[in-house]
């Protein structure tokens, strides 16, 4: 299923364009000749933390989609800085939003599978009701909130979940560098979600800003479930390694600063509104993923 009805979009501004997600959705979007003009802000001209410059930019820019693929993203140091990344995950988000209303333009906002708590026994629906566990969590919901509050008929929340890519850090990386130091490595098997391609998801977002799709939330993750372990031992075989040297523990042996949900698998109901198909399947993802991967390990 994909869509069958499409919206034009003539300038499409991306927030975080110099992040993992900001600069694999900046590359897809260069792949089309026919795509929007594209206007790449990185933090260092686009901060959240300053609505004034917020404002400024949109205002100045006037595009017709803003994607924001910014956000503090360290899960562990906003339990003690809350109310840093309170400014950037939610009042910088109201901020981009409410630009957004007064120019028009549509808001699509990226979002965390940590807005749930991770006691279901099934994947998540959209709908599904939210308790975060942790500060990281009760940000990236103020920032939801702030989308949908504000641009009702024009704001999309879009939630991912155990992004990587070949730029910044990520597990994939991790235990690819892992691999080559390590005779063995510990990998919980306690925690589960759906690893997801930035180069997925990027071709995702853009097909959803080009698709007649109604406002609201949307779950962008890979197909299927793993654990982290699951994970490490799929990177291991790509590399040619023995996948039994990753060790199965317990995530009570890495505490760390910020709980993490045990289950945060999401459902991808809505998709089907956009007259679009979920991603595909995480490993087929992971797999198609890979040259770009191991480039940089070489």
């Amino acid at each position: 299923m994909e869509a069958t009805q499409g919206r034009s979009v003539n300038r499409l501004l991306v927030t975080g364009s110099t992040g993992m997600l900001g600069s694999a959705l900046v590359a897809e979007l260069a792949k089309d000749p026919a795509s929007p003009q594209v206007l790449p802000y990185g933090r260092d001209r686009l901060d959240l933390r300053y609505p004034d410059g917020v404002r400024q930019v949109i205002l100045r820019e006037r595009p017709d989609v803003v994607v924001n693929c910014a956000g503090w993203t360290a899960v562990d140091d906003a339990e003690a800085h809350e109310v840093d990344a309170l400014a950037v995950n939610g009042n910088g988000v109201r901020a981009l939003a409410l630009a957004c209303e007064d120019l028009g333009a549509r808001l699509f906002h990226i979002s965390t599978d940590y807005v749930f708590d991770g006691t279901a026994g099934g994947p998540y629906a959209e709908y599904h009701p939210v308790a975060p566990v942790n500060a990281y969590g009760r940000t990236k919901l103020a920032g939801e909130r702030a989308v949908l509050e504000v641009l009702p008929e024009r704001g999309y929340v879009v939630r991912t979940a155990w992004l990587y890519g070949a730029s910044g850090r990520n597990f994939v990386q991790t235990m690819i560098a892992l691999e080559r130091t390590r005779d063995t490595v510990e990998v919980v098997d306690d925690q589960f979600g759906q690893p997801t391609w930035t180069g997925d998801l990027a071709a995702q977002l853009v097909r959803l800003t080009r698709a007649d799709s109604p406002p609201g939330v949307y779950h962008a993750t890979s197909s299927g479930q793993a654990t982290w372990y699951d994970l490490a031992r799929e990177v291991f075989m790509l590399l040619g390694a023995d996948p039994g040297r990753v060790r199965r523990t317990g995530s009570a042996a890495f505490l760390r600063p910020a709980a993490r949900p045990a289950y945060s698998v999401l459902g991808h109901d809505r998709w089907a509104a956009a007259g679009m198909s979920p991603m595909r399947h995480w490993r087929e993802a992971l797999h198609a993923a890979w040259p770009s991967m191991v480039g940089g390990h070489a």
